[in-house]
């Protein structure tokens, strides 16, 4: 085998699979990545769990595939002093690596020996444009549980039917959902897929209007972009009824700018520093249509001012602030709407305008 290829477009594609690669594995082989040259070069990363291959352009005299233990392939790669590499295979098991005046021979394994990925057929097809989707991520991902002992919170909730498509993620304590319309009419597709391989997917879509098809086969997922494909198994079960969560009523509404509240309850976690659950951000709000944002410590105190339009009864409230900050951190619209429902019900974000995404916290208890 001989494959003679782009230094930087190689380190690209080595850092978008080293993402699925098996760390201290009782396998060694999933600690590598497959390499196999044919009309271009693909590199392959499975950890069991998530699998990612992606395709580059390289010119290939000689086919061929090995697997190459990953963090060395990728420091060596990183480290070569010209752009153009020449990766050959050698009879002693080996490769040759050389760019420039560096020359570098390294142990590989049999690519037939490396365990193959799931197949997802692709009878059911939903396509998004990458930057819809990774927007779409990056608004819910960071409500996700972590909490390993309910499995199902574990991932994001994904529902398509026609034109519609839902993501939402929940865990415990506070829910993040989005919706979009898409351009293309689906049939009706539900799963659940991990936050981790979700988190991964974000990372690598594009922010244009490319699309990415996303497969359904069994117990796994394909999302394809054409230049990198990720499959994933998917968390089996029924997710929670998030619709039933989203409170209906509204004991207050107030209009705010998200950006001002952002900035002030981010102020507000400078006092509080890392300990916020025991020291939360208290929301006040009185007849005079101004919010104060405070908060007490045994380092100090803020209190803050922000203007706001109010309907509805007075709220005096305390919240986890980080809770609001990842909220209002991914909201782009220049004003929204603050749903409250008492001193220990639930609060929900949302646009003032339509329902394209809705963001629940709980508050704390006093």
């Amino acid at each position: 085998m001989k494959v003679i290829c782009s230094r930087d477009r190689l380190i690209e594609s080595i850092s978008i699979v080293q993402k699925a690669i098996a760390t201290r594995s009782t396998m060694p082989i999933l600690e590598g990545i497959l390499v196999e040259a044919g009309e271009g070069l693909k590199l392959t990363g499975f950890d069991m769990e998530i699998g990612i291959d992606c395709q580059m352009k390289a010119d290939v005299p000689e086919k061929g595939n090995f697997v190459v233990p990953a963090r060395m392939f990728g420091d060596i790669i990183r480290k070569l002093p010209d752009d153009i590499v020449s990766i050959e295979s050698v009879p002693t098991q080996s490769i040759q690596i050389e760019s420039g005046s560096s020359h570098f021979t390294i142990k590989c394994l049999r690519a037939e020996d490396y365990p193959k990925l799931p197949e997802v057929t692709q009878e059911e097809r939903v396509s998004l444009e990458q930057q819809t989707l990774k927007e779409m991520i990056r608004q819910t991902i960071f409500a996700v549980s972590t909490d390993e002992t309910r499995p199902i919170l574990n991932g994001c909730f994904f529902q398509a039917h026609e034109q519609a498509i839902e993501m939402v993620a929940i865990d415990g304590f506070r829910l993040a959902l989005r919706k979009c319309l898409t351009e293309e009419t689906v049939g009706q597709v539900k799963f659940i897929i991990p936050g981790k391989v979700l988190h991964e997917v974000g990372r690598i879509l594009g922010a244009g209007k490319e699309k990415v098809d996303i497969y359904l086969s069994g117990n796994h997922i394909l999302f394809d972009t054409g230049s990198v494909k990720i499959v994933s198994r998917l968390i089996q079960g029924e997710y929670m009824n998030y619709r039933g969560i989203i409170p209906q009523t509204a004991e207050t509404t107030v209009t705010v700018a998200p950006e001002a509240l952002y900035n002030a309850i981010e102020r507000a976690s400078l006092i509080i520093a890392s300990d916020d659950k025991r020291y939360p951000v208290r929301l006040t709000l009185s007849d005079d249509e101004t919010l104060v944002i405070s908060a007490s410590t045994d380092m100090g105190t803020l209190r803050e001012e922000i203007p706001v339009t109010m309907n509805g009864n007075k709220i005096d409230i305390d919240f986890n602030p980080r809770y609001f900050i990842d909220a209002l951190k991914v909201i782009e619209e220049d004003e929204i709407s603050i749903v409250f429902n008492g001193s220990m019900g639930p609060c929900v974000l949302k646009p003032i305008e339509d329902d394209s995404f809705a963001y629940l916290v709980l508050p704390l208890r006093r």
